[in-house]
């Protein structure tokens, strides 16, 4: 008897008896094996294969033990007969994809998520420098933890988070960016990212109109699409939001998204007679604002901003920031301060989600804080970004020239190259990512059509020099502009 059987090719590192039970499964599943056929006996089918005998019984046992034959005393093992096949023979009509709902048709049509964060390309927006982080230092924390980890750590955690932690974030902001909070107010999240999900699922309605910026972090239209709101695009210009126009183009609107200290992407500055408008404009509609502080730990010029969230005597104001750029990425990590009136909405909402971040993390993170280690971090990262920004903005003007001008806000970790009117920015980044390099185009966070460019990182220049990645981006782009 020949089988229609197909092993798993060898390069897979599975031993023979698993590729043989993953072959026969396959032939059940998909009807080449039907029903009720009798498999070969042991022997015939090791002689036939020129394989041991125990490997032929061990992946008859697998199929056994998990229903898919069956035999008796005396008789041939068969495929099981109340065993119906799941996959689609090869000689069937194909069956009709099955019917989404209008969320997960949304979600189809949806453009992808743009995905920038490439640590061995240079000009990735949103990437530290990983080199300069001091991994020593981390990995003493973690090893300490991990030789005597707290065992209520390894059991879970507050839905607030770490409180070792959260008292941690609260000194911070309180002392760097005026944020007036408690700990008992921060919850650590995995990131900016889901924090966002978090306002939009406990404060937004299906069809609620919600004011953000235009251009602005692209993440936030995802968030508003699962939460099945709209989204109102409010122009920034030199000084960032501005909260009459938005009132103006949606009066009904009760959420504002905004990046009030370093406008993402523009770098713009939010002064201080906008913020108090847009604290006016939450209290007076008995709305929200969402601050997103994401970079403002890289202030490269004068005093760090005051975050806006400070200046709010009504509790509208949910302050977000992110270990992601002071850190890295991968730590997935983060922190909202929520007003008290909020909190139990929002641990309500946190237990139907993720509980919280991994415990084991946030008490490494929470040590690496108590320690010193942080602001030591801070303080050396703070001058490598801000002479990093100078030297790009001056090779800027020698090797792209007037023509291709580059600004950079007073803050972060990014700059923005704007071409010329009419350019393709996507074609531009894609030919940019064939050559090594990873800028990312400026459309991706607009809602509406605006003028061309592209997102310099330059937090991550993955062993590339400034001049080696500008030049390479000129003579990439240059055909396409």
């Amino acid at each position: 008897m020949s089988l229609p059987l197909v092993l798993p090719a060898d390069d897979t590192g599975l031993p023979l008896h698993r590729r043989l039970y993953l072959g026969l499964r396959e032939a059940i599943l998909d009807g080449r094996l039907a029903e009720g056929a009798a498999l070969p006996s042991s022997r015939t089918l090791a002689a036939q294969l020129g394989v041991a005998r125990n490997t032929v019984l061990a992946a008859y046992d697998q199929l056994a033990a998990e229903g898919f034959t069956e035999g008796f005393q005396g008789s041939a093992t068969r495929v099981a007969t109340r065993q119906r096949p799941v996959g689609t023979p090869p000689s069937a009509r194909p069956a009709p994809p099955p019917a989404l709902g209008r969320r997960a048709q949304a979600w189809n049509a949806a453009p992808p998520m743009l995905m920038a964060r490439d640590p061995s390309r240079p000009l990735a927006p949103g990437v530290p420098d990983l080199a300069a982080f001091p991994h020593a230092e981390w990995r003493r924390v973690l090893g300490r933890l991990w030789r005597r980890p707290p065992v209520d750590l390894m059991c879970g955690v507050d839905p607030l988070g770490h409180p070792p932690l959260r008292r941690a974030i609260a000194e911070h902001v309180g002392r760097t960016r005026a944020v007036r909070c408690v700990a008992d107010q921060i919850m650590v999240v995995g990131g900016s990212q889901q924090a966002l999900d978090l306002v939009a699922r406990v404060l937004l309605e299906p069809g609620e109109t919600v004011l953000v910026e235009d251009p602005g972090y692209g993440g936030v239209a995802g968030v508003l699409r699962a939460a099945g709101a709209l989204a109102e695009a409010v122009p920034v210009d030199a000084d960032g939001f501005d909260p009459v126009l938005a009132e103006a183009l949606c009066p009904e609107a009760r959420l504002a998204f905004v990046t009030p200290s370093h406008q993402f992407p523009s770098g713009a500055t939010m002064p201080l007679s906008r913020r108090l408008a847009l604290v006016g404009w939450a209290a007076r509609r008995d709305g929200w604002i969402v601050e997103d502080d994401y970079d403002s730990d890289f202030r490269h010029s004068g005093s760090p901003t005051a975050s806006l969230q400070g200046l709010d005597r009504h509790g509208r104001t949910l302050y977000l920031g992110t270990f992601s750029k002071s850190m890295f990425p991968g730590l997935r990590l983060g922190w909202l301060v929520v007003p008290p009136p909020l909190l139990p909405a929002f641990v309500a909402a946190r237990r139907t989600a993720d509980m919280a971040p991994a415990g084991l993390t946030q008490a490494a993170m929470a040590a690496f804080m108590e320690e010193g280690h942080f602001g030591a971090h801070l303080r050396r990262m703070r001058a490598l970004y801000g002479r990093r920004r100078r030297e790009l903005l001056a090779a800027a003007e020698r090797i792209l020239g007037p023509g291709l001008p580059v600004t950079a806000g007073e803050a972060g970790l990014h700059a923005i190259l704007w071409l010329p009117e009419g350019s393709d920015e996507q074609g531009a980044a894609e030919a940019a990512r064939a050559q090594g390099l990873a800028p990312a185009p400026l459309g991706f966070h607009r809602v509406t059509k605006g003028p061309p460019g592209l997102i310099l990182g330059y937090g991550n220049l993955a062993g590339w020099s400034l001049d080696e990645a500008l030049k390479r981006l000129k003579t990439t782009i240059s055909p396409l502009i």
